[in-house]
């Protein structure tokens, strides 16, 4: 459906419209894509070591997997929307619409877990198919359409459940939040699924290549037989379908579906954090492996500040920093990027 066997090679082509890189080039390039985050992680994992010696112990670092897990699975389709040029500001609303279903299912209508689960991430994938359909085959502006999205979804979510409504949910529902395996807690297992998915996906599927390719140019993607508006819709459909398990994970570690404030500014923490591992906020380059590292650089620091006994409004000013350094270190790599290609 999203495309066919000849027009592989094509698809291929588009992705690169410049020079092909030496070896030693690609490896400088992707030392400059890479550096500097990683060297910025470091340096706040060994400050926060030192200021707080309790951060380093495997409960912590379970606590940052547990926490981190609900932006990871969203961050891996939204990584797949920005490197095709769109974005889903919608998602923390649908996290919290997510949220309330599962909870009215399992408190009003005495459904099972499982099943209310699954309903909830459903109408999660349909508010993504509506943004899809408007976004693609309507042509209208991923970002109205998504930030109209946030507004209505979170409207419906405190129409179906007024805040709080929904709480103290059964037992083995609400204990997935803090057990798991091996010493691994369940909600990181779900998010390193949803990250090899998503890695093979990127890196070895016609899926990714597509994806690439729409990313770098969108009209000669399609010229080249890609179906374009199917691939960023199923992205649209994908990422919402995440943020409603993200919002299943967020009503288990609660043990309640608060309509009015779960999920607020969730997406700029997605954002934060795929922007952060260098995927282009315009498109046409990126990878999973960025993404993962970018959210876990930002759950380290909120981590950390919450350990340093740091405010909460400080916090806030933080993560608008860490964003705005995001979109500093997307230039930078672009700059750098022609610069080694010009070589």
């Amino acid at each position: 459906m999203i495309g066919n066997g000849p027009a592989e090679p094509a698809a291929a082509s588009v992705i690169s419209d410049a020079p092909v890189l030496s070896s030693s080039r690609r490896l400088a390039l992707f030392g400059m894509k890479n550096a500097l985050p990683v060297a910025f992680l470091g340096i706040i994992v060994l400050f926060i070591a030192l200021q707080a010696p309790n951060f380093v112990s495997l409960g912590n670092a379970g606590d940052i997997l547990r926490l981190s897990a609900p932006v990871m699975v969203v961050a891996v389709p939204m990584a797949f929307l920005l490197i095709m040029g769109h974005v889903d500001l919608s998602v923390g609303s649908v996290v919290a619409l997510s949220a309330v279903v599962v909870g009215l299912l399992m408190t009003n209508l005495g459904w099972p877990p499982i099943p209310a689960i699954l309903a909830g991430i459903f109408v999660s994938g349909l508010v993504g198919l509506l943004n899809g359909v408007l976004a693609t085959y309507l042509g209208l502006s991923p970002v109205i359409v998504t930030l109209g999205m946030l507004t209505a979804v979170r409207g419906a979510a405190m129409l179906l459940g007024p805040n709080n409504l929904y709480a103290f949910f059964p037992e083995e529902f609400a204990s997935i939040s803090y057990t798991g395996a091996f010493g691994i807690p369940y909600f990181g297992m779900i998010a390193a699924v949803v990250v090899a998915v998503g890695a093979f996906v990127l890196a070895w599927s016609p899926v990714g290549r597509h994806a690439l390719a729409i990313g770098v140019n969108e009209e000669a993607a399609f010229l080249s037989g890609i179906n374009v508006r199917a691939t960023i819709l199923v992205a649209y459909v994908a990422t919402a379908a995440m943020a409603g398990l993200a919002g299943v994970m967020y009503a288990m570690l609660l043990n309640s579906a608060p309509s009015g404030t779960l999920g607020l500014l969730f997406e700029l923490d997605v954002l934060i954090g795929v922007m952060l591992g260098g995927i282009a906020f315009n498109g046409g380059r990126g990878t999973i492996r960025g993404a993962v590292l970018g959210v876990l650089f930002l759950a380290i620091l909120q981590n950390g500040l919450i350990l340093l006994g740091v405010p909460t409004s400080f916090g806030f000013l933080v993560k608008g920093a860490v964003l705005i350094l995001a979109a500093a270190l997307d230039r930078a790599t672009l700059r750098a990027t022609s610069a080694v290609k010009g070589r």
